[in-house]
């Protein structure tokens, strides 16, 4: 990698999930925020959706004093409706929430300008589509108006726009003011989440796939259109992991122009007294909510393992969690109890009413509640698909049952109703995670579990899974980190690799699971932004570069 040579002064960072905590995005720039910081104060600014109404947004503290005269003028000029504030992580970077409904009416002079300058075909959208566009054009609306106001044409700007979701904004930005330099980053194409999504074999006949044919037959063209015209035309195409940019050059027909890790910060992790401090206090939650649940006493010393993320049952390999768990229940070689929890947020109706009441009383109870692996109750229980395979592999949770799973499907920020506690601080708790991932673009989940201390099962087709073997082998839990080989048809070699690499821990003394953890800590240590963010410099440093010759051309051109 070249060292960069140019820096922007500006930087504008939009995504759907700024101040909306609803996937992994939300991980990348919470915790990538405080290494801006540093290279950019003040001038690094991020851009989410107001979409809170009356509440307050997550992680977002208003300040009516910052960009105070350019909000109005904002406002009074160009109806642009926006929040200013900082975003509550550490480096608290000014945050612009915009609110994009008022757009709505631009819908097909926008559409229609996309498809005249750039060739973006949105005639068969749906879904989040038109939301996803109209909060991308107020984002570029925002960014030019700006730009506009504080005069910024000679200083070097950058937008960064991460997921298909904005990609009509860098779009927008590359036709109304060309001087802003444009990135836009991939960190999972949308067709190759379909293609996995649908059972179909990604890896196995990725040679063969065509993107556009792809998208036609499942039914996703605008969301791909959209991608990779975004992918095309900017100055700068990024994505996560080498494994992605094979996707993105064979589905998108564009190379990434840099390869861009996620990394995490160590400042949101515990150390010393405080760290043993919260691992005790997460592990005693753990185990009382799984008695309370289950109806029965639970050892102390129970081996506590979980699988987290976004609810794709196939592509985060839940499936294979699960089958792996019931083959460790029926092995006959398990000595300690272990409890399996499975943090996947779900469609949730409300916490469960008597385990609450349970919970606050604490009583003690002698008998499973009703439906014992499961701590919120769902809409459409007896067709969600966690639910109907714990009971096809055979899960009662009966007191006799050396192994207990507990589908915990909320979004775990600290008010569910049963744990009230955010997800880092049970997190710390466990003694193993496990992510058998299909598809997993990068795969933070493994990330942060390390990070805490927590050794974790991951695959090599997750980005952090290939990332991990320039440290270690992958062999063995004892490393920190285990990377399995996952193919299109190995399903069954995985699920029984999982198993035994559990078995294996649960016979490892007090001694050797600490070295695990000084094993987890030493590798984390490697997957800092102060190391990954390197990577962004040099996209900032290609973008401002391109922008250049694209300028240089159309003057040619004219």
């Amino acid at each position: 990698m070249s060292t960069p040579t140019t820096t922007p002064t500006y930087l504008f960072e939009s995504s759907w999930e700024v101040c909306n905590k609803v996937g992994g995005i939300y991980t990348v720039l919470s915790t990538k925020a405080f290494s801006l910081k540093k290279i950019f104060d003040d001038k690094a600014i991020f851009i989410g959706p107001d979409i809170w109404e009356q509440e307050p947004a997550v992680d977002f503290i208003e300040d009516n004093s910052l960009f105070a005269e350019w909000r109005e003028y904002a406002l009074t000029n160009e109806q642009l409706k926006v929040r200013i504030g900082r975003w509550n992580v550490p480096g608290n970077p000014p945050v612009i929430l915009v609110d994009f409904k008022p757009f709505f009416g631009d819908k097909d002079s926008l559409f229609f300008s996309m498809w005249e300058t750039f060739r973006v075909n949105s005639l068969n959208a749906y879904g989040d589509y038109d939301e996803s566009c109209i909060f991308a054009y107020a984002v570029g609306k925002v960014i030019e108006s700006f730009y506009t106001y504080y005069k910024l044409e000679k200083e070097s700007v950058v937008a960064h726009f991460n997921e298909w979701m904005l990609g009509m904004g860098a779009l927008y930005l590359q036709k109304q003011i060309p001087e802003i330099a444009t990135i836009f980053t991939t960190h999972a194409t949308s067709i190759g989440r379909s293609i996995a999504g649908n059972n179909k074999a990604l890896y196995a006949y990725m040679d063969g796939y065509n993107g556009d044919q792809m998208a036609y037959e499942l039914n996703m063209e605008a969301k791909h259109s959209l991608e990779k015209q975004t992918a095309l035309h900017v100055d700068c195409f990024t994505t996560v992991s080498d494994i992605t940019a094979v996707e993105c050059k064979k589905l998108l027909d564009k190379e990434p122009d840099v390869i861009t890790p996620n990394g995490f910060e160590l400042n949101f992790v515990p150390e010393g007294d405080q760290y043993s401090a919260k691992r005790k206090q997460a592990r005693c939650q753990l185990i009382r909510i799984a008695e309370k649940l289950i109806g029965s006493e639970m050892s102390e010393n129970a081996i506590l393992v979980s699988t987290s993320g976004r609810y794709e049952y196939r592509n985060k390999g839940l499936d294979i969690f699960i089958d792996a768990m019931g083959h460790i229940r029926t092995s006959g070689e398990l000595q300690r109890e272990i409890i399996a929890f499975i943090m996947v947020p779900g469609h949730v109706y409300d916490a469960r009413a008597d385990l609450k009441e349970i919970l606050k009383q604490d009583y003690e109870t002698k008998n499973p509640l009703q439906a014992p692996f499961v701590t919120h109750w769902l809409y459409d229980m007896e067709h969600d698909k966690i639910i109907s395979h714990i009971r096809q592999a055979g899960f009662t949770n009966n007191s006799s049952d050396k192994i207990k799973i507990i589908f915990v499907p909320c979004y775990l920020s600290g008010s569910d109703g049963i744990f009230n506690t955010p997800y880092y601080d049970l997190l710390i708790g466990m003694d193993a995670t496990v992510y058998p991932s299909y598809y997993e673009p990068w795969g933070y989940t493994p990330m942060e579990s390390i990070a805490f201390g927590i050794p974790t099962i991951t695959t090599n087709l997750a980005g952090f899974g290939l990332w991990a073997k320039h440290f270690v082998s992958g062999n063995s839990l004892s490393e920190g980190v285990m990377v399995l080989e996952r193919t299109d048809f190995n399903y069954f070699e995985v699920t029984d690799s999982i198993a035994e690499a559990i078995l294996e821990l649960s016979r490892k003394n007090k001694s050797e699971r600490t070295e695990i953890h000084k094993h987890c800590f030493a590798l984390s240590r490697e997957a800092t932004w102060s190391k990954f963010i390197l990577h962004y410099q040099e996209s900032f440093h290609k973008a401002l570069v391109n922008k250049d010759k694209r300028i240089a051309k159309s003057m040619v051109s004219i």
